[in-house]
């Protein structure tokens, strides 16, 4: 008897009627002797609505409030799935993520999962039960509701899949699988069958929406496979799983398996910084203090004993970092810092790269030769990152879709 859990985003249980669908297609899964144990986000838009209505009542809500409002809504999701399965005739239970076991760490908005004790989980499947877990959510030590950051439900999915050592995590979206980048931008985009831990690590990481990258860094940690397909329909998706596993399925080589791009970036620059032992080393235990995430970074050459850095992050954290950088300039003495929030991130990623030299010449040619400059860059063994100009991101991601040629069939 196998265990499969199952995660549906929002889209998927936006209104009644998909909740309905949704509930006939947990029952097929456990009609076929499986356990089986559900992962739901909250219902459509309900996380933005809540937002927004925080918003109305105080300009600045404590993230401990924005926690304990935000875990209503896979609160209503979960327990109206379960009503709709016992409706079928299939015996189910919702959980909180706190009665599913989640204990995470304190950092409310954006906490991590520490541990998690599936006694209760594993008791509801030995009562032959379907069980419905509020994603997105855990609790601390204290007893105090955390949320996971957006996209937490991919995360809760895959950490429950590898502590109850399921079968196969199965994510269900309202796209049928990866592409080899965003179909709304790209329609030629193909869906890949296979990819690996690492390369979708980079996807997620670098704004392919598909998968959260804690959920990534989970699987492969715990060799959790994940099945990304469609809650619309029965077609087979993307598998991720392991490089050792991927050697097993004949796929057309390609060096470069992805084009992502990010929106939600923001450039910061501060100037005239001291070029001395340290300056560095207190700007950024500053920002991680605060729980910002930097992404690239680039000193530029000294000169006079001082040099320029500049670094992303995302805009969500742009404010926090306009707070840092006020008090911080003045104690590492530099001068002034500046941000700028229209820029964008394009990234190709591919395990290819790491034995096919010449990608990122190819990759900075093609987006020379349609006059789109690029500001900062940072690479890895199997991706290349820019900055650009955001008005100027799908212009470039339909470029280097083509210059690679990922619009051909795999």
């Amino acid at each position: 008897m196998a265990i499969i859990v199952q995660k549906f985003g929002g889209s998927s249980v936006a209104n009644a009627e998909c909740i309905k669908r949704v509930a006939k297609r947990i029952g097929s899964t456990y009609d076929k002797g499986n356990q089986v144990v559900v992962v739901v986000s909250a219902m459509g838009d309900t996380t933005d609505n809540l937002i927004d209505l925080a918003k109305q009542v105080a300009k600045n809500p404590p993230k401990r409030e924005m926690d304990m409002l935000l875990s209503t809504g896979e609160q209503q999701s979960v327990a109206l799935l379960a009503m709709a399965l016992n409706d079928l005739g299939y015996r189910s239970v919702s959980l909180t993520g706190q009665q599913a076991g989640i204990l995470t760490d304190p950092v409310h908005s954006k906490s991590k999962i520490l541990s998690i004790d599936s006694t209760r989980l594993e008791e509801e499947l030995s009562l032959n039960r379907i069980v419905i877990v509020a994603g997105f959510q855990g609790v601390t030590e204290e007893n105090e509701i955390t949320t996971l950051g957006r996209g937490g439900s991919d995360t809760s999915a895959v950490a429950l899949a590898a502590a109850l050592n399921a079968d196969v995590c199965e994510i269900f979206t309202d796209v049928d699988g990866v592409y080899t980048t965003d179909p709304r931008i790209v329609p030629k985009a193909q869906k890949l069958s296979a990819i690996s831990y690492d390369e979708m690590l980079e996807l997620a990481c670098l704004g392919a929406a598909v998968l959260h990258p804690r959920s990534v860094e989970i699987a492969k940690e715990f060799g959790v496979k994940i099945h990304v397909r469609s809650s619309f329909n029965e077609n087979i998706g993307t598998i991720v799983q392991g490089v050792e596993e991927m050697n097993k399925i004949v796929e057309k080589e390609m060096v470069v398996r992805g084009v992502a791009y990010d929106l939600n970036v923001a450039k910061v620059t501060l100037f005239d910084v001291p070029d001395i032992p340290g300056s560095a080393s207190k700007l950024f235990r500053a920002l991680a203090d605060e729980k910002i995430n930097v992404d690239m970074i680039i000193q530029s050459q000294q000169r006079d004993n001082i040099t320029d850095i500049s670094f992303t992050i995302t805009k969500d954290d742009l404010e926090k970092t306009k707070e840092v950088l006020a008090d911080i300039k003045e104690k590492i003495g530099a001068r002034e810092f500046s941000y700028d929030s229209d820029v964008a991130k394009i990234s190709i990623v591919g395990a290819g790269m790491i034995t096919n030299p010449g990608v990122a010449a190819r990759m900075f040619e093609a987006l020379a030769e349609n006059n789109i400059n690029i500001e900062m860059i940072a690479t890895s063994e199997i991706k290349v990152s820019c900055i650009i100009r955001s008005e100027l991101i799908k212009k470039a991601v339909v470029i280097l879709h083509e210059a690679f040629e990922l619009d051909q069939p795999a």
